[in-house]
């Protein structure tokens, strides 16, 4: 598989929110360091044909639901604890996440906020956008965004929220609310890691917006860190 992923400033917000919800964890503990990785062949890439704002936006798009390294590796894909630990209150308020809208394309495509954080919604396109959800715990929005507007949204409750652009069709992006401090995303290896954990047995859930859901129990003990390699299938 091989769809390009564009990585720039704001998609160093992932390691930025992972670095800041991290902060809530105790110093020390054990680490899962794990990689989700696709079991079987790959499915064929799949193009889309843009035939509004070719200006900005270009003429063909890489569908991006799917991105894969040479080995397998499953980008954006999101990781979390069943059963976390206990995790100590945070002494900040979660950080401000930023997502942007570049070349008509969501920049992180797959983000994690703490519940009660914001996250800012930009738009470096030199057009209109159209930010739209439908979630289920939080209130929806369905907002017109010019260009160089910042549009600011809280989310209070824990779920899983696909953001589009009803300008755009092919836009997609994912807002992960996260219940607690264990969480993370894949890398563009498919790499995960969760920190901060004592001992014991937990239950992993990974979480892709093509794949679908699959949970793996792992094992802390005393050897550091425990790994795991976690396969997904493709539908």
């Amino acid at each position: 598989m091989a769809f390009f992923f564009r990585a720039g400033t704001v998609g160093a917000a992932i390691v930025t929110l992972v670095a800041g919800l991290a902060t809530v964890r105790a110093a020390s503990g054990g680490t899962i360091k794990g990689t989700a990785v696709l079991k079987g062949p790959a499915p064929e890439a799949r193009k889309i044909t843009v035939t509004i704002d070719q200006y900005v936006c270009g003429k063909e798009k890489n569908a991006e639901d799917l991105v894969l390294s040479p080995q397998g590796g499953i980008r954006n894909a999101v990781v979390w604890l069943v059963n976390p630990p206990p995790a100590s209150p945070a002494a900040t308020p979660p950080p401000v996440i930023a997502v942007d809208q570049r070349e008509c394309t969501f920049t992180p495509r797959v983000v994690v906020v703490a519940a009660g954080g914001r996250i800012d919604f930009l738009n470096s396109d030199r057009l209109l956008h159209n930010l739209h959800s439908i979630p289920n715990a939080n209130p929806p929005f369905n907002r017109t965004q010019p260009k160089g507007r910042t549009i600011p949204i809280t989310f209070a409750h824990p779920e899983i929220i696909r953001v589009s652009c009803d300008l755009h069709s092919w836009m997609r992006g994912w807002v992960v609310v996260a219940e607690h401090p264990f969480y993370a995303v894949t890398d563009a290896g498919g790499q995960f890691a969760l920190t901060g954990l004592p001992p014991g047995r937990y239950t992993v859930r990974v979480w892709h917006e093509r794949l679908g859901t699959v949970s793996r129990e792992i094992i802390v003990g005393d050897q550091d860190p425990t790994t795991v390699t976690v396969e997904m299938t493709a539908r």
